[in-house]
């Protein structure tokens, strides 16, 4: 049987091929894949010559000798590129094992290319070439160990892209620290929370329930808050809304809730004269008590002036605080 034989040809070309050893005059016929050939072409005794090929123009191309129609030739024709300068990337992940390097051509050459690749450490007194490994899984792949650890030479990687049709190279120069570059993590799991609520911000607003003017107070990181101005004794009414810190807008109010603040027992407060002490809880001094002494020289004696203090609570929690009291002051 006749063997075929494969032609490389690049794209865009014109490509000749000749019948054999057969004379450049001798009477051939030509076909492609069994059938006639329809690509644009001429033929010039024992050669076809086809015009401007692409990668249509592959087949297996036959030809016959005239009148008897003996077959005297099989071409295998593959139309492509040469290679352009491959990219390349080096990493170690099993530092301080050892490095990998993998490349790749940006622009496919349409027919077979190999890879040679050479690692040096440059610069070292003992330039000889690294053993490079190449990976069983990854074709366009090598594994490199390091030498020594700590190498204060760095290490230069030369890619070189060959086939039929030309060859390019790539080299790159890199020093071990700038390559370390652990694998990402494996087998990650997420679980849901049970119970696990949105993240919610949220919007209060307090009045006392005699007046119609709010107060308000934006949380975003509490689901509880103290209320420091809250008067003594006096009802008040709280309502909370909310909003997904991420998408949406405000809630309606919640329905109102009413606190008052806890108010302390009564406390007996000293008097700053040489008066007999007043009770802190007397809106008013007793009327069947007799009134301050009073002295006309004013400079010896002063009548006390009393002045109502009021305690802040906090009407969420009933935290007990002092009550309303009066207390003298000079």
């Amino acid at each position: 049987a006749l063997c075929s034989h494969i032609q490389y040809e690049r794209m865009d070309g014109d490509v000749t091929m000749q019948c054999g050893s057969l004379d450049s005059d001798a009477s051939v016929t030509w076909k492609v894949n069994g059938t006639d050939v329809k690509a644009h072409h001429r033929e010039e005794g024992s050669r076809l010559i086809l015009m401007e090929v692409d990668l249509s123009n592959n087949g297996l191309y036959s030809c016959f000798q005239n009148p008897n129609g003996e077959r005297r030739d099989q071409i295998n024709l593959r139309i492509g590129t040469s290679p352009r300068e491959p990219t390349v990337t080096c990493r170690s992940n099993t530092y301080p094992k050892g490095f990998y390097c993998s490349w790749h051509l940006q622009h496919p050459t349409s027919i077979p290319t190999d890879f040679d690749v050479t690692v040096l450490p440059w610069f070292s007194p003992d330039p000889t070439s690294l053993e490079v490994t190449r990976d069983v899984v990854h074709k366009n792949r090598c594994h490199v160990l390091f030498p020594e650890v700590f190498s204060s030479y760095p290490y230069r990687v030369n890619v070189t892209a060959v086939n039929a049709l030309g060859k390019a190279s790539t080299t790159i120069t890199f020093e071990e620290i700038n390559i370390v570059k652990p694998d990402p993590p494996e087998r990650v799991v997420a679980t849901p929370i049970p119970s696990n609520v949105r993240r919610l911000e949220y919007f209060l607003r307090y009045r006392p329930l005699i007046r119609d003017q709010w107060q308000h107070v934006e949380l975003t990181d509490s689901t509880a808050h103290t209320i420091t101005d809250a008067y003594a004794g006096k009802e008040y009414i709280i309502q909370v809304a909310a909003k997904d810190m991420e998408i949406g807008t405000w809630s309606d109010w919640s329905v109102a809730v009413h606190a008052t603040p806890w108010m302390d027992k009564p406390q007996q407060i000293p008097s700053t004269t040489e008066q007999e002490p007043l009770l802190g809880t007397y809106p008013n001094p007793d009327p069947n008590r007799s009134p301050p002494p009073t002295s006309k020289n004013r400079s010896s004696v002063r009548t006390p002036t009393l002045t109502q203090t009021l305690t802040q609570t906090d009407p969420l929690h009933h935290r007990a605080r002092t009550a309303p009291r009066y207390v003298p002051q000079p």
